[in-house]
């Protein structure tokens, strides 16, 4: 098949890229774009360590082509941060220690940036349903648990 141009909005920017019909999002991220920060875990949806944002969706970028990304907006681990400051989950998860191999860490952080978006004082069962879609053979849950409330609770001004 013919290359397609992809024209997207990722992470703020406009975005043109050349994709094979065929390649992920994950590909066209990491392969085509340069953006090595959303990691991929098990390539079927399973472990959530490719979690992006697709027009405000928590979606696994293994399970979406990138043609998909046309038109739409793209949010990644990379955008998190406003330069040199991180995102209060980002700086909760280096507070708590709830991060150690680094693979599964981009997509738990995308993933509970969706939640406090949708849903700014989660409870911790509100939590854990909202990351289970997101495996974590390292630390545990309980460390993760913490940072996305200390997050939240910031991010509400408490």
């Amino acid at each position: 098949m013919a290359k397609q141009y992809v024209t997207t909005i990722v992470n703020g920017d406009n975005v043109e890229v050349l994709c094979d019909p065929t390649q992920t999002l994950l590909d066209v991220l990491r392969d085509e774009m340069d953006m090595t920060g959303t990691k991929e875990g098990c390539g079927t949806g399973d472990c959530g360590a490719c979690s992006v944002t697709l027009d405000g969706v928590l979606v696994c970028s293994c399970l979406v082509l990138g043609i998909e990304a046309n038109g739409k907006k793209v949010e990644t681990i990379e955008g998190m941060a406003q330069g040199e400051e991180l995102h209060p989950l980002q700086r909760k998860f280096i507070d708590h220690v709830a991060l150690q191999c680094g693979i599964c860490t981009p997509g738990l952080l995308i993933a509970s940036k969706a939640l406090l978006e949708e849903n700014p004082d989660p409870t911790e069962e509100e939590i854990r349903y909202w990351l289970a879609g997101n495996l974590c053979r390292c630390t545990g849950y309980h460390k993760i648990i913490e940072a996305v409330q200390d997050a939240a609770a910031e991010m509400r001004g408490n």
